[in-house]
Protein backbone atom coordinates (compact mmCIF):
# COMPACT_ATOMS: atom_id res chain seq x y z
CA UNK A 1 0.00 0.00 0.00
CA UNK A 2 2.77 2.40 0.94
CA UNK A 3 4.61 1.59 -2.32
CA UNK A 4 1.45 2.24 -4.35
CA UNK A 5 0.87 5.52 -2.55
CA UNK A 6 4.52 6.49 -3.19
CA UNK A 7 4.19 5.69 -6.89
CA UNK A 8 0.96 7.63 -7.14
CA UNK A 9 2.48 10.68 -5.41
CA UNK A 10 5.57 10.40 -7.61
CA UNK A 11 3.46 10.23 -10.78
CA UNK A 12 1.30 13.18 -9.64
CA UNK A 13 4.49 15.17 -9.00
CA UNK A 14 5.70 14.41 -12.53
CA UNK A 15 2.36 15.49 -14.00
CA UNK A 16 2.45 18.73 -12.02
CA UNK A 17 6.00 19.37 -13.16
CA UNK A 18 5.08 18.71 -16.78
CA UNK A 19 2.10 21.04 -16.44
CA UNK A 20 4.35 23.70 -14.92
CA UNK A 21 6.87 23.35 -17.75
CA UNK A 22 4.05 23.61 -20.26
CA UNK A 23 2.84 26.83 -18.68
CA UNK A 24 6.41 28.14 -18.60
CA UNK A 25 6.92 27.38 -22.29
CA UNK A 26 3.63 29.08 -23.07
CA UNK A 27 4.69 32.18 -21.08
CA UNK A 28 8.05 32.24 -22.86
CA UNK A 29 6.39 32.00 -26.25
CA UNK A 30 4.06 34.86 -25.32
CA UNK A 31 6.86 36.91 -23.78
CA UNK A 32 8.12 38.30 -27.06
CA UNK A 33 4.60 39.31 -28.07
CA UNK A 34 4.08 41.00 -24.71
CA UNK A 35 7.35 42.94 -24.95
CA UNK A 36 6.43 44.16 -28.44
CA UNK A 37 3.01 45.34 -27.23
CA UNK A 38 4.58 47.10 -24.24
CA UNK A 39 7.09 48.85 -26.50
CA UNK A 40 4.32 49.97 -28.86
CA UNK A 41 2.23 51.21 -25.94
CA UNK A 42 5.25 53.09 -24.59
CA UNK A 43 5.78 54.94 -27.88
CA UNK A 44 2.09 55.73 -28.33
CA UNK A 45 1.46 56.80 -24.73
CA UNK A 46 4.52 59.03 -24.96
CA UNK A 47 3.02 60.82 -27.97
CA UNK A 48 -0.34 61.15 -26.22
CA UNK A 49 1.34 62.96 -23.33
CA UNK A 50 2.59 65.73 -25.61
CA UNK A 51 1.64 68.48 -23.17
CA UNK A 52 4.06 67.02 -20.64
CA UNK A 53 7.15 66.73 -22.83
CA UNK A 54 6.51 70.12 -24.43
CA UNK A 55 6.39 71.65 -20.94
CA UNK A 56 9.55 69.81 -19.88
CA UNK A 57 11.37 70.90 -23.04
CA UNK A 58 10.55 74.55 -22.43
CA UNK A 59 11.56 74.14 -18.80
CA UNK A 60 14.98 72.81 -19.87
CA UNK A 61 15.58 75.92 -21.96
CA UNK A 62 14.44 78.23 -19.15
CA UNK A 63 16.67 76.49 -16.62
CA UNK A 64 19.71 76.72 -18.90
CA UNK A 65 19.38 80.49 -19.40
CA UNK A 66 17.74 81.50 -16.14
CA UNK A 67 18.63 85.03 -14.97
CA UNK A 68 20.59 85.77 -18.17
CA UNK A 69 19.92 89.04 -19.97
CA UNK A 70 19.15 87.64 -23.43
CA UNK A 71 17.86 84.25 -22.30
CA UNK A 72 17.72 81.64 -25.07
CA UNK A 73 18.66 84.31 -27.63
CA UNK A 74 22.24 83.77 -26.52
CA UNK A 75 21.96 80.78 -28.85
CA UNK A 76 21.10 83.11 -31.71
CA UNK A 77 23.90 85.53 -30.90
CA UNK A 78 26.57 82.83 -30.61
CA UNK A 79 25.44 81.28 -33.90
CA UNK A 80 25.51 84.67 -35.65
CA UNK A 81 29.05 85.41 -34.44
CA UNK A 82 30.34 81.98 -35.48
CA UNK A 83 28.72 82.09 -38.92
CA UNK A 84 29.94 85.63 -39.58
CA UNK A 85 33.53 84.88 -38.56
CA UNK A 86 33.85 81.54 -40.35
CA UNK A 87 32.19 82.74 -43.54
CA UNK A 88 34.86 85.41 -44.07
CA UNK A 89 37.68 83.02 -43.12
CA UNK A 90 36.70 79.99 -45.20
CA UNK A 91 35.29 82.12 -47.99
CA UNK A 92 38.74 83.62 -48.44
CA UNK A 93 40.50 80.24 -48.08
CA UNK A 94 38.29 78.54 -50.67
CA UNK A 95 38.02 81.65 -52.88
CA UNK A 96 34.21 81.55 -52.76
CA UNK A 97 31.70 84.29 -53.43
CA UNK A 98 30.41 85.50 -50.06
CA UNK A 99 26.90 86.14 -51.42
CA UNK A 100 26.60 82.43 -52.16
CA UNK A 101 28.80 80.95 -49.45
CA UNK A 102 27.49 82.76 -46.35
CA UNK A 103 23.85 81.51 -46.67
CA UNK A 104 25.19 78.03 -47.46
CA UNK A 105 27.40 78.04 -44.37
CA UNK A 106 24.70 79.57 -42.17
CA UNK A 107 22.11 76.89 -42.96
CA UNK A 108 24.72 74.16 -42.73
CA UNK A 109 25.65 75.18 -39.20
CA UNK A 110 22.03 75.55 -38.10
CA UNK A 111 20.95 72.14 -39.41
CA UNK A 112 24.11 70.49 -38.13
CA UNK A 113 23.44 71.96 -34.70
CA UNK A 114 20.03 70.30 -34.71
CA UNK A 115 21.39 66.92 -35.82
CA UNK A 116 24.45 66.86 -33.56
CA UNK A 117 22.42 68.09 -30.60
CA UNK A 118 19.91 65.26 -30.95
CA UNK A 119 22.66 62.64 -31.35
CA UNK A 120 24.89 63.76 -28.48
CA UNK A 121 22.01 64.49 -26.09
CA UNK A 122 20.43 61.19 -27.05
CA UNK A 123 23.27 59.31 -25.39
CA UNK A 124 22.23 60.64 -21.98
CA UNK A 125 18.48 60.82 -22.54
CA UNK A 126 17.84 58.10 -19.94
CA UNK A 127 20.89 58.69 -17.76
CA UNK A 128 19.98 62.35 -17.35
CA UNK A 129 16.40 61.43 -16.46
CA UNK A 130 17.38 58.90 -13.82
CA UNK A 131 15.42 60.61 -11.03
CA UNK A 132 12.23 60.68 -13.11
CA UNK A 133 12.58 57.09 -14.31
CA UNK A 134 13.10 55.68 -10.82
CA UNK A 135 10.40 57.70 -9.07
CA UNK A 136 7.65 58.36 -11.61
CA UNK A 137 5.90 55.85 -13.84
CA UNK A 138 6.07 57.50 -17.27
CA UNK A 139 6.58 56.08 -20.76
CA UNK A 140 10.29 56.09 -21.55
CA UNK A 141 9.56 57.68 -24.90
CA UNK A 142 8.46 60.86 -23.10
CA UNK A 143 12.12 61.65 -22.38
CA UNK A 144 13.00 61.11 -26.04
CA UNK A 145 10.25 63.43 -27.27
CA UNK A 146 11.29 65.98 -24.66
CA UNK A 147 14.85 65.94 -25.99
CA UNK A 148 13.78 66.32 -29.62
CA UNK A 149 11.42 69.18 -28.75
CA UNK A 150 14.18 70.94 -26.81
CA UNK A 151 16.50 70.79 -29.79
CA UNK A 152 13.73 72.02 -32.08
CA UNK A 153 13.37 75.08 -29.85
CA UNK A 154 17.11 75.73 -30.19
CA UNK A 155 16.79 75.23 -33.95
CA UNK A 156 14.02 77.81 -34.08
CA UNK A 157 16.13 80.38 -32.25
CA UNK A 158 19.06 79.74 -34.59
CA UNK A 159 16.87 80.15 -37.67
CA UNK A 160 16.57 83.82 -36.77
CA UNK A 161 20.16 84.16 -37.97
CA UNK A 162 19.23 82.79 -41.40
CA UNK A 163 16.24 85.13 -41.61
CA UNK A 164 18.62 88.06 -41.18
CA UNK A 165 21.05 86.59 -43.73
CA UNK A 166 18.21 85.99 -46.18
CA UNK A 167 17.10 89.61 -45.87
CA UNK A 168 20.64 90.91 -46.40
CA UNK A 169 21.28 88.78 -49.51
CA UNK A 170 17.70 88.93 -50.85
CA UNK A 171 17.05 85.18 -50.60
CA UNK A 172 13.45 84.04 -51.00
CA UNK A 173 12.91 80.26 -50.84
CA UNK A 174 9.59 80.39 -52.68
CA UNK A 175 7.43 77.30 -52.85
CA UNK A 176 10.42 75.02 -52.28
CA UNK A 177 10.63 76.43 -48.75
CA UNK A 178 7.54 74.40 -47.89
CA UNK A 179 9.77 71.30 -48.04
CA UNK A 180 11.25 72.47 -44.75
CA UNK A 181 8.39 70.75 -42.91
CA UNK A 182 8.86 67.20 -44.32
CA UNK A 183 12.61 67.64 -43.90
CA UNK A 184 12.20 68.47 -40.21
CA UNK A 185 9.78 65.55 -39.78
CA UNK A 186 12.36 63.15 -41.22
CA UNK A 187 15.12 64.52 -38.99
CA UNK A 188 12.91 64.27 -35.90
CA UNK A 189 11.75 60.76 -36.84
CA UNK A 190 15.34 59.66 -37.28
CA UNK A 191 16.28 61.42 -34.06
CA UNK A 192 13.62 59.37 -32.26
CA UNK A 193 15.20 56.02 -32.99
CA UNK A 194 18.73 57.39 -32.59
CA UNK A 195 17.90 58.63 -29.08
CA UNK A 196 16.20 55.38 -28.12
CA UNK A 197 19.08 53.26 -29.38
CA UNK A 198 21.97 55.36 -28.09
CA UNK A 199 20.19 56.12 -24.83
CA UNK A 200 19.61 52.43 -24.17
CA UNK A 201 23.17 51.41 -25.07
CA UNK A 202 24.69 54.30 -23.12
CA UNK A 203 22.68 53.38 -20.02
CA UNK A 204 24.38 49.98 -20.11
CA UNK A 205 27.81 51.04 -21.34
CA UNK A 206 28.84 54.46 -20.00
CA UNK A 207 31.75 54.93 -22.43
CA UNK A 208 29.42 55.26 -25.41
CA UNK A 209 28.68 59.02 -25.00
CA UNK A 210 32.39 59.84 -25.26
CA UNK A 211 32.74 57.66 -28.36
CA UNK A 212 29.72 59.28 -30.00
CA UNK A 213 31.01 62.79 -29.20
CA UNK A 214 34.32 61.98 -30.89
CA UNK A 215 32.49 60.48 -33.87
CA UNK A 216 30.34 63.60 -34.27
CA UNK A 217 33.44 65.80 -34.34
CA UNK A 218 34.94 63.75 -37.16
CA UNK A 219 31.62 63.58 -39.02
CA UNK A 220 31.39 67.39 -38.95
CA UNK A 221 34.55 67.76 -41.02
CA UNK A 222 33.55 64.94 -43.37
CA UNK A 223 30.16 66.55 -44.06
CA UNK A 224 29.82 69.55 -46.42
CA UNK A 225 29.11 72.15 -43.74
CA UNK A 226 32.06 74.54 -44.03
CA UNK A 227 33.08 73.31 -47.49
CA UNK A 228 31.03 72.85 -50.65
CA UNK A 229 30.78 69.44 -52.37
CA UNK A 230 31.86 70.99 -55.66
CA UNK A 231 35.35 71.41 -54.22
CA UNK A 232 35.82 67.63 -54.46
CA UNK A 233 35.81 67.84 -58.25
CA UNK A 234 35.61 64.40 -59.83
CA UNK A 235 35.21 62.82 -56.38
CA UNK A 236 31.94 64.63 -55.79
CA UNK A 237 30.06 61.31 -55.51
CA UNK A 238 31.84 60.48 -52.24
CA UNK A 239 29.43 62.66 -50.29
CA UNK A 240 26.51 60.46 -51.39
CA UNK A 241 27.77 57.81 -48.94
CA UNK A 242 27.48 60.24 -46.04
CA UNK A 243 23.94 60.12 -44.55
CA UNK A 244 24.56 63.34 -42.61
CA UNK A 245 24.99 65.18 -45.91
CA UNK A 246 21.56 64.10 -47.13
CA UNK A 247 19.82 65.11 -43.89
CA UNK A 248 21.45 68.54 -44.10
CA UNK A 249 20.50 68.91 -47.76
CA UNK A 250 16.77 68.26 -47.28
CA UNK A 251 16.67 71.39 -45.09
CA UNK A 252 19.37 73.55 -46.64
CA UNK A 253 18.40 73.32 -50.31
CA UNK A 254 14.70 74.20 -49.87
CA UNK A 255 15.59 77.23 -47.74
CA UNK A 256 17.99 78.39 -50.46
CA UNK A 257 15.21 78.15 -53.03
CA UNK A 258 16.39 74.87 -54.56
CA UNK A 259 14.87 71.41 -54.76
CA UNK A 260 16.81 68.67 -52.93
CA UNK A 261 18.09 65.81 -55.03
CA UNK A 262 15.88 62.71 -55.14
CA UNK A 263 18.80 60.70 -53.77
CA UNK A 264 18.71 62.72 -50.57
CA UNK A 265 15.01 61.96 -50.05
CA UNK A 266 15.50 58.24 -50.75
CA UNK A 267 18.50 57.97 -48.42
CA UNK A 268 16.84 59.83 -45.55
CA UNK A 269 13.54 57.92 -45.83
CA UNK A 270 15.33 54.57 -46.07
CA UNK A 271 17.67 55.43 -43.19
CA UNK A 272 14.70 56.40 -41.03
CA UNK A 273 12.68 53.26 -41.81
CA UNK A 274 15.54 50.79 -41.35
CA UNK A 275 16.69 52.53 -38.17
CA UNK A 276 13.24 52.30 -36.59
CA UNK A 277 12.91 48.60 -37.43
CA UNK A 278 16.25 47.76 -35.82
CA UNK A 279 15.76 50.05 -32.83
CA UNK A 280 12.24 48.83 -32.11
CA UNK A 281 13.43 45.22 -31.93
CA UNK A 282 16.17 46.19 -29.47
CA UNK A 283 13.94 48.53 -27.48
CA UNK A 284 11.18 45.93 -27.10
CA UNK A 285 13.77 43.40 -25.91
CA UNK A 286 15.59 45.54 -23.32
CA UNK A 287 13.04 48.20 -22.43
CA UNK A 288 12.36 46.70 -19.00
CA UNK A 289 16.04 46.82 -18.01
CA UNK A 290 16.62 50.53 -18.57
CA UNK A 291 15.36 51.45 -15.09
CA UNK A 292 17.99 49.13 -13.58
CA UNK A 293 20.83 50.39 -15.79
CA UNK A 294 20.47 54.12 -15.19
Amino acid sequence: MENNEGKESHSSTEVAAQDGLGLLDKDMSNGSQTSVKLALCDLWLGISQWRLWILLGWQDIRQRYRRSLLGPFWLTLSMAIMVGALSFLYGALFSLDLDDYLPFLCLGFIVWGLISGIVTDGCVVFIGSEAFIKQISLPLSVYVYRLIWRNLIIFGHNMVVFVVVACIFSIWPGWSGLLLLPGLILICATGGWVCLLLGLISARFRDVPQLVASFIQVAFFLTPIIWKPELLGDRFGIVDFNPFYHFVEIIRQPMLGNMPDNTSWLVTIGFTALGWILTFLIFSRFRGRIAYWV
